[in-house]
């Protein structure tokens, strides 16, 4: 194979003793890899495949010993590092993607809902992860324990990131003063969404806004975009208004470090067919100098993040998952972001994720171009 894939998974630590290695770990993940790319959905299927595909395996690895059992490939999965697992995955990605700058880099967070246990009192797995709009791709994750827990995994995943010159988009729960000062530090940009975690600055905000309206905007940079969505039997009208914000007229633990413009994006939705109207006003904070149209494109590629869990959930079916043991729920999500990698850079085919995973499923000279690609996005 390649060495552009499985090297940079050479680094993970084999949890086996040394007298007690049968299979080669780089052979079992290789398996493991090219099962899930052709719709293995657990460790049963993973073996199964193996049996049926071992000549087509053996032009990338010895496989002297043949397949393992499918409790062998659980149990030495389910005892990886979870952060050489992420490590390695995130140099595989970093290898495939050139970050050119003024990407919209979405981080939010995704949990398993299957993949608790109460026998061990483990909670169901909950990643974050960081979603490149400009390559549709997820350029790193990290593991936490809870939902609550993205606070303090949010600066973890951006320090593994570069993110220069780039646009950081967050959801209420990372609008926090300290991952606000990281991204400055890292020499990115920021939007971030503000609700009821920090009802007091957004008062603060509203007000100034209002007051400022109702001065014409007289003396305060302000940009005014609005577009308009047809489709699905709906017309949508989304306006952003951007205005810099005045500091001097915070409260002195609201100037966060880079803040310089408040956003108001409205929504206004009619439904063809029974002629309803709905609006929605949202509220965000950015370092963004004033630039209403670019700020609504970062805002809405911000939800595409939302069609990565989508195609882990409907085309993976990682919701109905119920492995659980260890680091088994992460190594299997892992393994599905791969494969949703190799589906979207893939462009030899043009079809669906759902359809390249039934025909690298039945192909074999299609799942080998699946995993020989190594050449970077652009």
């Amino acid at each position: 194979m390649s060495t552009t894939f499985l090297k940079h998974f050479d680094s993970i630590t084999d949890p086996r003793i040394e007298r007690c290695k049968k299979h080669n770990l780089l052979d079992i993940l290789l398996l493991a890899i090219s099962a899930v790319l052709s719709g293995a959905e657990g460790w049963e299927d993973i073996e199964d495949f193996g049996h049926l595909k071992l000549d087509w395996l053996r032009q990338y690895r010895p496989f002297e010993a043949g397949i393992p059992k499918h409790d062998t490939i659980a149990r030495v999965i389910c005892r990886l590092k979870a952060e050489e697992i992420e490590a390695a995955f995130q140099s595989w990605i970093s290898s495939l993607v050139e970050i050119t700058g003024c990407d919209v880099i979405a981080i939010d967070g995704k949990t398993a809902r299957r993949s608790f246990s109460t026998k061990e009192r483990k909670n169901a797995l909950h990643t974050v992860s960081a979603w490149s709009c400009q390559h549709q791709l997820v350029l790193g994750q990290t593991a936490v324990d809870a939902k609550t827990n993205e606070i303090t995994a949010i600066p973890e995943l951006l320090t593994m990131l570069d993110i220069e010159d780039s646009i950081i988009t967050l959801d209420a729960m990372g609008c926090q003063k300290k991952i606000a000062e990281q991204i400055i530090k890292q020499k990115a940009d920021y939007i971030l969404a503000l609700k009821g975690n920090h009802s007091g600055m957004q008062a603060e905000l509203e007000a100034w806004w209002h007051k400022t309206q109702r001065e014409g905007f007289s003396g305060n940079n302000y940009d005014e975009h609005t577009d308009i969505d047809s489709g699905h039997g709906r017309i949508e009208t989304r306006t952003c208004k951007q205005v810099l914000i005045d500091k001097g007229w915070l409260s002195k633990e609201y100037r966060w470090s880079g803040f310089k413009s408040i956003i108001k994006v409205s929504s206004e939705i009619h439904e063809k067919s029974t002629g309803k109207d709905t609006t929605e006003t949202r509220w965000y904070i950015s370092s963004l100098n004033l630039n209403a149209e670019q700020s609504l494109h970062a805002v809405r590629s911000h939800w595409q993040v939302e069609s990565m869990h989508w195609v882990l959930d409907m085309t993976f079916r990682e919701d109905e998952s119920r492995i659980r043991k260890k680091q088994g729920p992460l190594a299997f999500n892992i393994m599905r972001k791969i494969a949703m990698a190799l589906f979207k850079q893939d462009e030899t085919k043009t079809a669906s994720m759902a359809r390249k995973k039934k025909m690298a499923g039945l192909d074999d000279d299609y799942r080998s171009t699946l995993l020989e690609s190594g050449i970077k996005m652009r």
